[in-house]
């Protein structure tokens, strides 16, 4: 994905190592990003729970974000999109990173996928507690009492777990880790 030079590349990287859905990154707008901080803020009013959702940036998501300043043209406004679709600045369309995958022969997979992939990653690789692990989905808590009673976002331990999974993200796998298995009858 590093090696892609387009715009849908680096938002699809971007999706990946913030574990977002594809909307929320899609339609990240720069007053959302404090690179300095290694804080995105996304707005309720884009939030699939309807409760603002702060997003630690590790390293090379806050790289990206600054890759894609200089993809900026001139004084372009601080809600302009992060990831623009052209020079006319509107945000692409959710099939923008299907296509991306499509185009590089990995129509087998999809943007929310990766969602899954971390959780899958956060409960096999690490001892990072559910709660951690939940929060950095934004997924809502379903218990009314414990909504009640958790209030903080975890902020901190979130940031530990982004920059573990973006360092994973960057790793290769020990060899013999990955196994293809062909498709075949039994």
């Amino acid at each position: 994905m590093r090696e892609r030079e387009e715009v849908s590349a680096r938002a699809f990287e971007f999706l990946v190592l913030t574990a977002a859905r594809t909307s929320e990154t899609l339609n990240a707008t720069w007053d959302e990003l404090d690179a300095d901080r290694r804080i995105w803020t996304i707005s309720a009013e884009r939030m699939k729970a309807a409760r603002e959702h702060r997003v630690p940036l590790s390293d090379r998501a806050r790289a990206i974000i600054l890759e894609m300043e200089k993809v900026r043209v001139g004084a372009i406004p601080a809600g302009a999109f992060v990831f623009p679709a052209g020079p006319s600045g509107a945000a692409y369309s959710n099939t923008a990173l299907l296509m991306l995958l499509r185009r590089m022969g990995r129509g087998d997979l999809t943007a929310h996928g990766f969602r899954s992939t971390i959780r899958d990653w956060a409960a096999e690789r690490t001892n990072y507690p559910r709660e951690v692990c939940e929060q950095a989905l934004a997924h809502a808590i379903g218990d009314k009492v414990e909504a009640a009673y958790r209030r903080g976002d975890l902020f901190e331990k979130r940031r530990r777990l982004m920059g573990g999974w973006a360092k994973w993200c960057a790793s290769r796998p020990p060899a013999g880790e990955v196994v293809a298995l062909a498709n075949r009858a039994t």
